[in-house]
């Protein structure tokens, strides 16, 4: 349970909390990247639009601190007094009165830094309101996806009930089976959420005010600053969105310590609480309420997961850009040497009847699943290794065990996980290295391959996972079956669901950043080396080393088999 405890801390708060603040800042980067490329003809305009963005954000955080107190005074004032309420509700209202917040803070704010901004060329009264619809796209997205997320994996969810039912009748197998369909559903309709706020950006995109910033080359890149801003207004609610993230490992962890503490089992422990704090101890509520809280928790760890991974994989298409507006000046630059070159101009070498394009995608799509399963590999040895500690060195019928051995099992589980990550990152770190330098197109191709088919892997592994979770709380606290054998069946499938949803899912978030920020600079290594032979054999080179580490991901991890 202390390695549990452990695992929550770096799993549910460490990490999303880290990952969420890189994307909140390659966002930032990646947009301030693009205007940079895309208006460097027009430095003033740029730095208007520049200035804009950082107040944006700066005011971004302001309005979570102000909703944050806001929903304290508003929750205090309704469920003060109340010993048993919905601890989901409270959540909500923070998510939702953020959201109402900044979306009026960034009207106000663009009208007053945009009111009487003009291009090179004219006055764009317009230009204000349109971004403020772009970017609150985001915003709303920010508050939407949770409310999708809970459809799927709340306790008080159809989908998890039938995970709950499945398990009455069919047991582990039903189990996963139904968890398995929770995930795709949400996948689906979370996919079918985020396609029509970016399709608003892209309509609001061709207001004649956006396009008037682009440069007449540029034409097709409005749409992608508006992607870009719609992931800056996913994150302008991170600080909320990693608070009811937080809140998740803080009740698993309050439930663990409970039970870590044996206080039922002191003697006289009841008038001692009696005569110190002036209350009656009633520990079967408190058990009830601390199983409640952290159904809660689980459902709002699982809200943050798909905004974070939204955001990376918007956020990418933006990068992107920058990769396609250097092929574009290195095509433009052959043009006017009148030498033919490997070039080509990019929007029909994009397109998608173009074979180097098709070919990175599903290039992309394989990575996906290679990640996914040596993600759930290292898991499965560490907790094998974990189990084999424990049956050959703890007494299993002992109440407590010593600290030693508690940190034993800390030290091996941290120990897989490492093993697995340095093999997950040689390979990334070698695929993005070595694509390049086969065709710049055919990498395109992969990064927006890994882009899409990441999110919708992570989307259903996240909320299969929180279904699987939230389907054990519910026998727990709704039935009150601890100890039997559906409780049993759910904890089977809450087993499967920790590595999809607090391993895979949301390590795909850096693994698509990275590939897409590096992949950039390899990009332009690449572009600048003129012997393709040379070109061709670092890439071969890099691509092999890759290989090796898919294969060691795997065959290296395998649990021993039993002579």
């Amino acid at each position: 349970m202390i390695a549990d405890c452990t695992g929550d801390n770096a799993g549910d708060s460490v990490g999303p909390t880290a990952d969420g603040f890189e994307t909140y800042g390659v966002t930032g980067v990646a947009l301030i990247a693009f205007l940079a490329l895309a208006l460097a003809a027009s430095p003033a305009v740029c730095g208007v639009l520049i200035i804009w963005l950082f107040v944006m954000r700066a005011l971004m955080i302001v309005t979570s601190l102000a909703s944050y107190f806001a929903n304290e005074i508003l929750s205090k004032a309704t469920y003060g007094d109340q010993k048993d309420f919905d601890f989901e509700a409270p959540l909500t209202h923070l998510v939702w009165i953020t959201s109402a917040v900044s979306i009026a803070v960034t009207f106000v704010a663009s009208k007053m830094l945009l009111g009487d901004f003009k291009t090179d060329v004219a006055p764009q009264p317009d230009l204000w309101w349109v971004l403020s619809v772009i970017i609150s796209c985001g915003t709303v997205a920010g508050a939407l996806i949770p409310e999708f997320t809970k459809v799927f994996v709340s306790t008080r969810s159809r989908h998890v009930r039938e995970v709950t039912n499945c398990s009455k009748h069919g047991g582990a197998s039903l189990n996963i089976l139904s968890g398995f369909v929770a995930g795709n559903f949400s996948a689906f309709w979370m996919g079918l959420c985020i396609m029509v706020l970016m399709f608003v950006s892209y309509h609001f995109s061709q207001n004649p005010a956006v396009m008037a910033l682009m440069p007449a080359k540029f034409a097709f890149a409005a749409p992608i600053f508006a992607f870009g801003l719609v992931a800056f207004g996913f994150l302008g609610m991170g600080p909320v969105t990693i608070a009811v993230d937080s809140y998740g490992p803080v009740t698993d962890n309050a439930q663990s310590v409970y039970e870590l503490s044996q206080i039922e089992g002191r003697k006289d422990i009841k008038s001692e609480i009696k005569r110190d704090f002036g209350f009656d101890a009633d520990f079967e509520n408190a058990k009830h309420q601390l199983e409640k809280g952290d159904g809660a928790g689980n459902t709002f760890k699982a809200t943050a997961k798909p905004v974070l991974i939204g955001t990376a994989v918007v956020g990418a298409t933006t990068m992107v850009f920058g990769i396609i507006m250097l092929l574009q000046g290195l095509y433009e630059a052959q043009v006017a040497s009148g030498i033919a070159g490997p070039f080509k101009e990019v929007v029909s070498a994009l397109s998608i009847v173009q074979p180097e394009i098709i070919l990175g995608l599903i290039m992309g799509g394989s990575v996906i699943y290679w990640f996914t399963g040596a993600s759930c590999q290292a898991v499965v040895t560490g907790a094998y290794r974990a189990v084999v500690y424990i049956k050959e060195n703890m007494k299993l019928d002992a109440a407590t065990a010593s600290d030693k051995d508690s940190k034993e099992v800390v030290r091996i589980c941290t120990e897989y996980a490492q093993k697995g990550m340095w093999n997950i990152f040689i390979v990334v770190f070698c695929f993005a290295l070595a694509l390049p330098f086969f065709n710049p197109y055919f990498f395109i191709g992969y990064l927006i391959g890994i882009a899409f088919f990441g999110l919708f892997q992570a989307i259903f592994m996240a909320n299969a996972g929180g279904a699987w979770d939230n389907a054990k709380k519910i026998v727990e606290v709704d039935l009150r079956q601890k100890g039997t054998d559906l409780h049993a069946a759910t904890v089977v499938g809450d087993t499967v669901g920790d590595p999809f949803k607090d391993t895979s899912s949301v390590a795909m978030n850096p693994v698509i950043k990275f590939t897409t920020l590096f992949g950039l600079l390899a990009v332009e290594i690449a572009v600048t080396m003129k012997d393709q032979t040379v070109k061709t054999g670092i890439g071969a080179f890099f691509f092999v080393v890759a290989l090796v580490f898919v294969y060691r991901s795997f065959y290296g991890m395998r649990i021993p088999e039993d002579k």
